[in-house]
């Protein structure tokens, strides 16, 4: 069977503060998108569970979301992974912002429950999902939704209006316990309008969307990264984006766009200084 594993973008991201289980309390709208990985899962004839990247220096097996999915979907069967090929063509950027493990994870679940005869609903699936990360969830119901807790308590949006998106992700890495542990130690000086962006994806108002997105890790970022993120979320606003925003802990920005012509001029612009940028639309 194959499988596609769709990327995910945050329309807005809040931290409302750190719980006692170590935790943080999240606030987040989530969009689908149409950059997806391919999973393809086949029986290996008693072999065990195996777990194959197209990027070499990923983890393979129990150690690779992927494989953790598998393990968790067969336990709550009540049965071990006895015969499972795993394998994974990566397009969405790893360490990004955008979910592409949680993804093929989810991905994972969505394909074996399939292959296995629909024993779980999505909401049985995805409570399955959050043994295996915090974004499983989400990317298992995937579309528009509302993800707060850990992300794990989800309400399903009205459908963000299609239009399309640019992604762009620099070159510099981020830690997201980093991230967490500066936003922990600092004063939030804005929080995204989540009340505005819902109402904004109720009335189907895209423009109303764009200009709503924010996420407060931006805030937290080292300075030279920060400038960064300005620059590119700039370049996409000066392209004709209707709104521009960071996804998740970073460090891609992306911007959504009315018009092909303006996204694609803009992918091509900003993909002459950064090697992973892609262009795609919303699901």
């Amino acid at each position: 069977m194959e499988v596609q594993a769709l990327a995910k973008l945050n329309l807005t991201l809040d931290v409302l503060g750190k719980r006692p289980d170590g935790y943080h309390d999240l606030r987040m709208v989530m969009q689908s998108i149409t950059l997806s990985d391919t999973l393809e899962l086949a029986d290996n004839a008693g072999e065990g569970l195996r777990v194959e990247s197209s990027l070499h220096f990923l983890p393979a097996g129990e150690k690779n979301l992927a494989g953790k999915a598998a393990v968790c979907f067969y336990q709550a069967l009540g049965r071990d992974v006895r015969s499972l090929d795993i394998r994974l063509t990566k397009r969405i950027p790893v360490c990004a912002g955008m979910a592409g493990g949680s993804s093929d994870a989810a991905a994972v679940l969505r394909g074996l429950n399939e292959l296995e005869g629909n024993p779980f609903t999505p909401t049985e699936l995805a409570r399955i999902g959050e043994r295996v990360g915090s974004d499983v969830p989400y990317c298992v119901i995937g579309g528009t939704a509302l993800a707060e807790g850990r992300g794990e308590i989800l309400t399903p949006l009205p459908a963000l209006p299609p239009c399309w998106v640019v992604a762009c992700k620099p070159d510099f890495p981020v830690s997201t316990p980093e991230l967490f542990g500066r936003i922990d130690s600092c004063r939030i000086r804005c929080r995204p309008d989540t009340e505005g962006m819902l109402a904004a994806l109720e009335s189907g108002n895209l423009g109303a969307v764009a200009r709503r997105m924010y996420n407060v890790f931006e805030d937290a970022l080292p300075d030279r990264q920060r400038t960064s993120m300005a620059e590119i979320k700039n370049v996409l606003i000066q392209c004709g984006a209707l709104g521009a925003n960071m996804s998740g802990s970073g460090p891609t920005a992306f911007g959504l766009f009315d018009e092909e012509e303006a996204a694609r001029q803009a992918a091509q612009l900003l993909g002459q200084s950064y090697r992973e940028t892609f262009l795609a639309r919303t699901v």
